[in-house]
């Protein structure tokens, strides 16, 4: 496919574009604010030229805070503008950097849209965290001399068949990004075959290793695990997606039934806010249940499950929880970045659907820091081997916190590329 053609298949689609944000408003209602930014109406930014960070939701975001750091303290000269697909990922953007950068939603990848983004952003340089190849943007940047930094890439391989799918303008996308970071040299690969210039990509491992919790968040967690009580067996069930909840509670219910567990308390966080209300409903119906933002402090000791319906609290919880299981796991989702509960020395429980985090999953089980179940009978005793067992979740933690030291230096590389760049 050319990209001409892309374009006018866009073009096509647009009455179900317009259709999506309509239907997705129903259920979070912020897709229906600020939809002109998605076509690029955006407050012009004033001089001097901005670094253009591009992070399409939460997950993506998270990832980019320590890059937003380096950036802001080696490059103060520049602004920062940080762009997101989803209204979760705005919100994520406040609540990290507040007004420290400015922030809009990127432009959907029409021409007109991303013409009129680039004239009143002006970016310097675009910098786009993991896989988000966009025809359009990638085109008009480079005609506009502005370097495209992908960075943190992971392509697994279901990703590059359905780039295959579409050989040449994948291969035309590629052609025009400046640099690559590839997170594996597995990841580098499949850029290659799929048309990427060998010259552009390098292997710098994952930024996501470059996790800090600092001092005051772990006197947060500490000071939250003691509200939640610090006899009581704590395990986090993290990022859960629809279908893993049920899951999640039969394993909760199986775990019960032993006495050592009887005032256990599982901390269930699902994925997407608009799934908060109907996850409390459903843990209600058999369970004590309190929410986390009616519930900032104590608990009381008959709640049986607290549902993480914040945000931006996700690492404050591993921090004090026990353990952790990864959502998104148990069902073909293809699991979520485990290294957050690694870093804070969490064992961690996943389910066999991983392939979006292959490499790291991989790397956790050879260091001894988590396990993989097959199915989700298995999840119940996982669990229970490591909240009934210190030394072994004692030894586990210590395998993630030493994997995720061990593994850092993503960022060096990354600030060197982008040194060459903006050269």
């Amino acid at each position: 496919m050319s990209r001409h053609l892309y374009i006018w298949l866009l073009r096509l689609l647009t009455p179900y574009v317009l259709l999506r944000i309509i239907w997705r408003g129903f259920s979070n209602p912020d897709y229906w604010r600020r939809i002109p930014e998605r076509f690029g109406f955006i407050e012009p930014l004033p001089p001097p030229r901005a670094i253009w960070i591009h992070a399409v939701s939460v997950g993506e975001v998270r990832a980019a805070a320590p890059l937003v750091h380096e950036l802001t303290v080696r490059y103060p000269e520049y602004p920062l503008l940080i762009t997101t697909m989803t209204p979760t990922g705005s919100a994520q953007v406040r609540e990290l950097f507040g007004g420290s950068v400015a922030h809009c939603y990127a432009p959907y990848d029409y021409p007109g849209a991303v013409e009129r983004f680039l004239d009143r952003a002006n970016p310097v340089m675009a910098v786009v965290m993991e896989t988000e190849l966009w025809p359009n943007i990638f085109h008009l940047c480079r005609a506009r001399a502005i370097p495209v930094f992908v960075t943190n890439v992971r392509m697994s391989e279901s990703s590059m068949r359905k780039y295959q799918r579409f050989a040449g303008l994948a291969r035309a996308t590629l052609r025009q990004v400046s640099r690559f970071a590839a997170q594996s040299r597995a990841d580098a690969q499949r850029l290659l075959t799929l048309g990427a210039v060998p010259e552009t990509v390098e292997v710098t491992g994952s930024i996501k290793f470059e996790i800090n919790m600092g001092a005051s968040l772990r006197e947060a967690a500490e000071v939250l695990r003691l509200g939640w009580g610090q006899d009581r067996p704590v395990w986090l069930a993290a990022s859960t997606h629809e279908g893993e909840e049920e899951l999640v509670l039969a394993a909760l219910a199986q775990l019960k039934r032993q006495a050592r567990f009887a005032n256990m308390l599982l901390v269930l966080v699902p994925r997407h806010p608009e799934r908060f209300a109907a996850v409390a409903r459903l843990c209600k119906k058999n369970h004590r249940i309190a929410l986390r933002s009616e519930t900032p402090g104590a608990i009381d000791p008959a709640v049986e499950i607290l549902v993480g319906d914040t945000m931006g609290e996700l690492q404050l919880f591993f921090g004090a929880a026990d353990i952790a299981f990864i959502g998104g796991s148990l069902v073909p989702t293809g699991g979520h970045n485990l290294l957050e509960a690694s870093a804070v020395g969490k064992p961690v429980v996943f389910g066999p659907h991983m392939f979006n985090f292959q490499e790291i999953s991989q790397m956790t089980l050879e260091r001894g820091a988590g396990v993989q179940i097959q199915s989700p009978h298995q999840l119940a005793p996982a669990v229970s081997d490591f909240l009934g067992n210190a030394n072994r979740r004692d030894s586990a933690g210590l395998a993630g916190r030493k994997m995720v030291e061990e593994n850092r230096g993503a960022l060096t590389a990354n600030m060197r590329l982008i040194e060459e760049l903006l050269k």
